[in-house]
């Protein structure tokens, strides 16, 4: 048929031209497709798809997709990758793939929210049983430890009490036990430390996976909603990846640009925001209303020593994340806390981190802990993130807010 034959619309559609493939520029193309062409019949059978080596369907990976997962899997020092919705997506499926009925997980009390909520919602309705340890203590992780347990989330440093535990001990006793370790690496980012080579030593010790919020620091922008799964071990990966495929779970082209492009900047956002929060930090540990701050590098933090230990091989500084928690002392009701959130400018309310915006949230710990927090001082926790604005606008936002709240 030739093309004097067909109308315009179909021609169109099938148009011969087909663009030279040598462009090459600063970003990767944007591929977006759900159904993949084919050569014929047997190429179609012949394909495969969980190597990577060729496309069957948009939901099994792009060029776009394949080249971020690859470029993640180097940020942290993995090997397999896989990208999912959310980070909270990236950690329900870890759980869902590496338990089934009658198999136990530990928990960190001090766990990511949703964490909990996925553990004792849907883990739960699946036979999943749970206990929530000390993550400052790797005596009580071991206690909790039964012939039933299967899986250890670990998270450094903890949700917005920022303890940071002694993951060394923790994966060993693990590794020991023959037990999978996850690591919720969102903070870390894959810049704080390596987390499958937590000695520096090439690779004697490491978690099994992580699971990282792609949302915060690998995004940078605040407007992209993304996690990965990554592995250096390929039967474990592949458990992920099926189970991955069996929910049908993908994420968008553009989606996956927008991350590529921010990427080659990661390093120098992630050290400006570390050195800004810590500048804050120790502004506000001099404040009369402001009792503890809790940020690993401060030398009086919850597992300050360990932090060191992981975070500054070879580096006298070490590395943190722009984010960090100060408690507000108990002599000031929570209608006084409010009102200093309410009364920051430039920092706004709002979940997430790792964006060009600074944010505040205010916190009621006894409804997020399972268990008694003695290191924490009483009083109301709130929790900032750094982000890039000039740190001198920030500090004179926060001091007029502390003079109005609590003067």
């Amino acid at each position: 048929m030739t093309q004097a034959d067909t109308k315009l619309s179909t021609h169109l559609i099938h148009h011969p031209y087909q663009a030279p493939t040598d462009f090459a520029g600063p970003q990767p193309a944007v591929h977006k497709a759900s159904t993949v062409f084919f050569e014929n019949v047997q190429a179609m059978r012949e394909r495969r798809w969980l190597d990577k080596s060729s496309y069957t369907y948009g939901l099994h990976g792009t060029p776009t997709t394949y080249t971020l997962e690859e470029r993640l899997a180097t940020l942290e020092g993995g090997l397999q990758c896989l990208l999912v919705p959310s980070g909270l997506a990236a950690i329900a499926t870890t759980s869902l793939a590496l338990l089934k009925t009658g198999d136990e997980v530990l928990v960190p009390d001090n766990v990511y929210g949703p964490n909990k909520t996925i553990t004792e919602g849907e883990l739960a309705h699946f036979g999943i049983t749970h206990q929530y340890y000390d993550p400052t203590s790797v005596e009580d992780l071991a206690a909790k430890i039964t012939p039933a347990t299967r899986l250890v989330w670990l998270e450094a440093p903890g949700s917005v009490t920022m303890e940071f535990p002694d993951l060394i001990a923790q994966v060993r006793l693990c590794r020991a036990k023959g037990i999978t370790t996850v690591l919720d690496n969102t903070w870390g980012a894959g810049l704080a430390f390596k987390p499958f080579d937590l000695l520096g030593d090439g690779g004697s010790l490491g978690v099994d996976v992580t699971a990282h919020a792609l949302t915060k620091y690998p995004s940078g922008g605040g407007d992209v909603l993304m996690g990965s799964i990554i592995t250096r071990n390929q039967p474990l990966h592949m458990r992920i990846k099926l189970s991955h495929m069996r929910m049908g779970l993908g994420v968008s082209g553009n989606d996956a640009e927008a991350v590529l492009r921010s990427l080659p900047s990661i390093g120098l956002r992630y050290h400006a925001q570390d050195k800004a929060a810590r500048q804050l930090a120790q502004w506000l540990a001099t404040q009369s209303a402001v009792v503890q701050v809790l940020h690993p590098a401060m030398p009086d933090a919850p597992g300050h020593a360990h932090w060191r230990q992981l975070c500054a091989q070879g580096n006298r500084e070490g590395v943190a994340a722009g984010l960090f928690s100060v408690v507000i002392d108990e002599r000031f009701d929570q209608a006084a806390v409010d009102c200093f959130c309410d009364s920051l400018q430039f920092f706004k309310i709002g979940y997430s981190w790792g964006g060009p915006v600074s944010l505040v949230v205010p916190y009621e710990l006894a409804e997020m802990r399972s268990r008694a927090t003695p290191h924490i001082k009483a009083g109301t926790v709130v929790r900032f993130a750094i982000g890039l604005e000039d740190v001198a606008d920030l500090q004179a936002d926060l001091a007029q807010a502390l003079q109005k709240a609590f003067a």
